[in-house]
């Protein structure tokens, strides 16, 4: 359920997430205030000073979660752009080796880059993507490095550098896929809507001796949880969601067919 709302586009997840935080509000300022009406309802209401502090809890949860999630979403650029910067330095250097060996690499980095774009990113995006398994072009790349026959000290350098810039590609490929299983989990969510539901109650309670000024302080709490909450349902996963990252920057750097 939580993963099909997730996976909404941008606009039906804004409407979902408001019509259910509206439907919720309508339900908890009727079932509170309704209580209050009644001969036990005055023993009901609460001292304002309840709510900063419930306030102040959800905020915080929210800001770390938020900040985990930005942080989470630099990473994975970060390490896209490395990977590509890597597999850009293995094609320059490929020149030192004019010939089969320069057009055998830029064939491998192609055929990585192609692989990962149509195949890594829609598997990233449901969070399938594995590590078990070393992705050949690189492996045959990285073979093909280290078996040339470099002549002169240019090319000696460049063998070393072209090695160290495929290891590099794999370490990059790492940290995307293993970013790329980070989320909030249900525990998380749960804490969130359980704490923005709690202080409702609070809020209605506090109002609950006029109607008018419950009905607006609720809604307007309310507006900022379905806020909050489409803020961390669209940061949730790195490579999913409409602010994802994309292989657009892999794919700058694809070499030419020759």
């Amino acid at each position: 359920m939580l993963n099909s709302v997730r996976d909404l586009p941008i606009g039906w997840l804004i409407i979902v997430v408001l019509v259910g935080m509206s439907i919720v509000t309508v339900a908890i300022y009727a079932s509170v205030l309704a209580v209050a009406a009644s001969t036990r309802g005055p023993r009901l209401q609460i001292s304002p000073g309840m709510l900063p502090p419930m306030a102040l809890v959800f905020g915080l949860l929210v800001g770390s979660l938020v900040a985990q999630l930005w942080s989470n979403a630099g990473d994975a650029r970060k390490a896209v752009n490395q990977e590509a910067s890597s597999l850009r330095a293995v094609v320059l250097l490929g020149t030192s080796f004019p010939g089969k060996p320069e057009a055998a690499m830029d064939a491998f980095v192609r055929e990585r880059i192609e692989t990962a774009a149509r195949q890594e990113w829609p598997a990233m995006a449901g969070q399938n993507a594995s590590l078990t398994v070393v992705p050949k072009p690189l492996a045959s790349a990285l073979n093909l490095a280290i078996g040339l026959k470099p002549t002169t000290i240019g090319q000696q350098v460049a063998q070393r550098e072209i090695v160290t810039s495929l290891e590099s590609a794999l370490d990059a490929r790492r940290q995307r896929i293993i970013l790329s299983q980070s989320t909030v989990n249900w525990i998380r969510w749960t804490a969130v809507i359980a704490l923005a539901l709690l202080t409702l109650v609070g809020i209605a309670l506090v109002h609950s001796d006029n109607r008018r000024n419950a009905a607006f302080a609720m809604s307007i709490f309310a507006a900022a949880a379905a806020v909050t909450i489409v803020v961390i349902a669209t940061a949730d996963r790195p490579f999913s969601g409409p602010f994802r990252v994309t292989p657009n920057v892999l794919l700058q750097v694809l070499p030419p067919r020759t």
